[in-house]
């Protein structure tokens, strides 16, 4: 089992042996029952249930769990010797953008992640089970509130599929799995507006109107390239990236056009993108 802290989230990768698995509250720090725990299987494994009967779910399922209840899981067949693969998430139940009424709906049931935000989420806890190592501590509170924007997302489809909540959470949780979605695909230069409205089954005229209801005015399109320009600022200014070529760094944050990659940065900085990288590299070494 390992550990990885973003911001005031934490994730568990986790290799285990089929076993019993059991949640007290009598046993865990009090600061346990102020979070959620979801945990996405890798393979065929134990899955919590906060009734007290042990079951198990398959690959690609997510289930969400109570740190103030006890719960206890069970592998599905403890003759077998593989390992199973999770990866576990605590998070805040007060930083989630969902009533916690409502959440209570989603408590020890199978939830998917085989489509819609759940797909999206699964894939992305996937990934950071996979690139652990190459994260950089700057990386954690950034990649913290994305998880945080994806699982607000997701709660609120499935609650809204289900039951319906608010227009206004709706679509609020729509434009944080939009902004979750288009940070995971910065390095693509054909992420456009109508390619997000696409991946999402929505028309573009709806997202840019949710998006400017829900970023105040801001395009969708001048949140991509103010993005992808803070991401390259701050790699220019990474000691460790000093001998990658300007041009190799603006192509990694989907600006694959060296002249329109310094106009817009000369625009939104003052300065070209040698100049910032100069400046930086200077300063971290006085």
């Amino acid at each position: 089992m390992g550990s990885m802290q973003l911001g005031p989230v934490t994730v568990w990768p986790s290799s285990l042996r089929p076993a019993r698995l059991r949640w007290s509250p009598r046993t865990v720090p009090r600061s346990a029952f102020e979070l959620y725990r979801l945990t996405l299987l890798l393979d065929d494994g134990p899955a919590p249930d906060p009734s007290g009967r042990a079951g198990t779910f398959g690959p690609r399922v997510l289930h969400l769990t109570d740190g103030s209840r006890p719960y206890r899981a069970q592998a599905r067949d403890g003759r077998e010797r593989r390992a199973v693969r999770a990866v576990g998430v605590d998070f805040p139940k007060a930083l989630l953008a969902v009533p916690a009424d409502r959440v209570e709906e989603l408590l020890g049931r199978p939830l998917s992640g085989r489509e819609g935000v759940g797909a999206l989420l699964a894939e992305f806890l996937a990934g950071l089970d996979r690139q652990a190592a190459t994260l950089r501590p700057s990386d954690a509170p950034r990649v913290g509130r994305v998880l945080l924007d994806l699982l607000s997302a997701w709660f609120a489809q499935l609650l809204e599929a289900e039951a319906g909540v608010t227009q206004e959470t709706y679509q609020r949780a729509t434009v944080e799995s939009l902004l979750a979605f288009i940070r995971q695909n910065l390095h693509d230069p054909e992420l456009t507006p109508p390619a997000i409205a696409a991946a999402h089954h929505i028309s573009l005229s709806y997202l840019h109107r949710i998006f400017q209801q829900q970023r105040r005015g801001e395009t969708v399109a001048a949140w991509i390239r103010g993005q992808r320009l803070e991401g390259a600022r701050r790699d220019l200014a990474d000691p460790a990236l000093r001998a990658t070529p300007i041009h190799v760094i603006a192509a990694r944050w989907g600006l694959p056009r060296a002249s329109d990659f310094t106009r817009a940065f000369r625009t939104a900085y003052g300065i070209s993108p040698r100049e910032s990288r100069a400046r930086a590299l200077s300063g971290r070494e006085e």
